[in-house]
């Protein structure tokens, strides 16, 4: 690797760390720089990953405060954040490129979906739960019909809808991770009654889980580059506060808005690739 590409490198850690704690998608711009210096899609994709960790463990830490009262449901969706980006890791090196590489634009074009529909889609979702608690005869918010289901989605951490689908979403993040970020927040944003900020704060976690449980099986069972590990390791954790100081001040409708934008843009680059 020459000197300027190692700057190309490293910069683009730096980017990737930051958008990843906004948004997501940062892989689509440290991936085509790695592929860029010469190294095969398979090297640069487990080098990515590896390099990525520390980003998202820096991007979460930021968003700390965002996490607090979050603990039960962060615990449970891990469970299937590391199953599926072991599951995901697994799948990359048995399976040929081809196999998951049209699946990809579908995932992310459904997710970018989702996140610009979220407000509406809620608002349906709430007004079939008063229904229901209305046709059943509720008297009001008691203990057979507590709050969560009157005012938001179903269940308070979104019921086994949201944890098998952030389960599969984890599989895609551990094979690619290409708009993982946009993916659990589409989810999140249907099936979760929370603001977009400690949605952000969650998906930061999960994220973290994934890349470090997909890092630690490439670490035994396949090849990847120190020198762009390294330089992306660096990066992305100074783009996470980055991220996370930036991040944190917008409002709901900004960070919708960029989230769509950021994924509309990856999903262009996915279906050129």
């Amino acid at each position: 690797m020459t000197p300027w590409e190692a700057v190309a490198v490293f910069a683009a850690g730096v980017a990737a760390g930051g958008v990843n704690t906004v948004v997501g998608s940062g892989t689509l711009i440290t991936f085509p720089v790695l592929l860029a210096t010469g190294l095969p899609p398979v090297t640069a994709t487990v080098s990515n990953a590896l390099g990525l960790v520390p980003g998202a463990i820096s991007g979460a830490f930021g968003y700390r405060k965002e996490l607090r009262g979050q603990r039960r449901r962060i615990l449970r969706l891990s469970v299937g954040a590391l199953l599926g980006g072991f599951t995901g890791a697994v799948l990359l090196l048995a399976l040929p490129a081809t196999a998951f590489e049209k699946i990809v634009p579908v995932v992310v074009g459904l997710a970018l979906v989702l996140v610009a529909f979220q407000p509406l889609i809620t608002k349906r979702l709430r007004r079939r739960a008063r229904d229901r608690s209305s046709s059943a005869g509720a008297p009001g918010p008691d203990a057979r019909f507590p709050a969560p289901l009157q005012d938001g989605p179903v269940h308070r951490d979104g019921g086994p809808l949201l944890f098998v689908g952030l389960t599969l979403a984890s599989v895609y993040g551990g094979y690619f991770a290409a708009a993982q970020g946009i993916i659990y927040m589409s989810l999140m944003g249907v099936l979760l009654d929370e603001t977009m900020q400690r949605l952000t704060a969650v998906k930061n976690v999960l994220v973290a889980v994934v890349n470090t449980v997909a890092a630690t099986f490439f670490l035994f069972v396949a090849d990847f580059d120190w020198t762009a590990v390294s330089l992306i390791a660096v990066g992305s954790a100074i783009g996470g506060q980055l991220g996370a100081a930036v991040g944190r001040r917008f409002s709901p409708l900004v960070l919708r808005v960029l989230i769509v934008t950021v994924g509309t843009v990856a999903l262009v680059q996915l279906l050129l690739r």
